[in-house]
């Protein structure tokens, strides 16, 4: 009988052999040892396929360090933040370890998944998931959870260029709720034997940047812009939605912030007013802008929480891009005028 399992990022084991060790379940996805102080997880890119569970694999990395995504418990219905989803978001509150497993074919003789360890991981602490739509069990759409996990200080993951998420399989778009991320003020807590590095110490692509105090507070007001225009656009009755849009041949999706369906606008917001922030606006727009319905007609503008300089306004009028900035309790520049 198994009596240990060393976890070192590339041994390739079992969930029985896991559960043995750890007194952890053998069926989900997600699998809480509490007694251990451990969650194990467990991604299945191939046989998620089924229930809809397409977005699993390594993202392309980022600023902050690489990133595996992985597509949360739920096989019908929109996924929920809470039960098994919730153990992952409660983790580091409750100092309990993040591990995470790739199948990795059959055990011979058996129907049984051997899993490859690719190491311990922490939640993004900006974006701990996104929204995302997918079909479910039952084919119909729903909103499913996408936990974003960057590897724990010290660990090399041991993932392939076989984990790298699969590329779609066709152009489509769908409908989804704003993306709208509104980070909470605080602290945020770190797990035993897992901290994130520091920004300093980012100097591979196998370390994870503990991402600035600036940087989230950034964050925080993108998300608060949206959400207040947002609210500011349903007042004067306003329809407001997002798109989730995949394209062939690439993995993941492009989720712009906000579409007024009611004007036909489609706006990209940033949490600071400098060239380099309406630069990258102006680029996403550009590439969102062809893939939306009716783009013959769709209007585009940069939403920023304050004035801009003048040359920077100028920019987004030689774009032929709207430019709407808070201003206390009012968002000057709304309504766009028209073309």
């Amino acid at each position: 009988m198994t009596t240990t399992v060393d976890l070192v990022p590339g041994i390739v084991t079992t969930r029985d052999e896991i559960a043995a060790v750890y007194g952890c379940g053998t069926f989900q996805g997600i699998e809480p040892a509490d007694d251990a102080g451990k969650v194990f997880v467990y991604s299945d890119p191939s046989a998620g396929e089924e229930y809809g569970y397409t977005f699993d694999g390594r993202a392309e990395d980022d600023e902050f360090g690489p990133l595996y995504l992985y597509t949360g418990a739920g096989a019908k219905g929109d996924q929920k933040p809470s039960g098994r989803n919730g153990s992952l978001l409660t983790a580091a509150e409750k100092d309990r370890e993040i591990h995470l497993f790739v199948a990795h074919g059959k055990v011979p003789g058996s129907g049984a998944m051997r899993q490859r360890y690719i190491g311990q991981m922490v939640l993004d602490p900006i974006k701990p998931y996104e929204v995302r739509r997918g079909p479910g069990r039952d084919n119909l759409m729903r909103n499913v959870l996408v936990f974003r996990f960057r590897p724990a200080e010290g660990t090399t993951p041991a993932w392939t260029k076989a984990d790298r998420m699969p590329a779609a399989t066709r152009t489509d778009i769908e409908i989804t709720e704003p993306v709208i991320t509104v980070l909470a003020p605080v602290v945020l807590p770190q797990q035993s034997g897992a901290k994130v590095k520091k920004t300093e110490q980012h100097a591979t692509t196998e370390t994870v940047a503990d991402i600035p105090a600036a940087q989230r507070k950034v964050l925080r007001r993108e998300g608060e812009l949206v959400e207040e225009f947002k609210a500011h656009l349903s007042a004067a009755g306003h329809e407001t939605h997002s798109f989730q849009i995949t394209i062939k041949g690439e993995p993941g999706a492009l989720t712009p912030d906000l579409y007024d369906a009611t004007d036909h606008v489609l706006y990209e917001a940033k949490g600071q007013t400098t060239r380099i922030n309406v630069r990258m606006a102006i680029g996403q727009l550009a590439d969102y802008r062809r893939h939306i319905p009716n783009r013959d007609t769709l209007r585009v503008a940069v939403l920023l929480p304050s004035e801009p300089t003048d040359d920077v306004k100028d920019l987004l009028a030689a774009e032929s891009v709207g430019l709407v900035y808070q201003g206390g309790d009012s968002f000057a520049g709304w309504p766009l005028t028209s073309k």
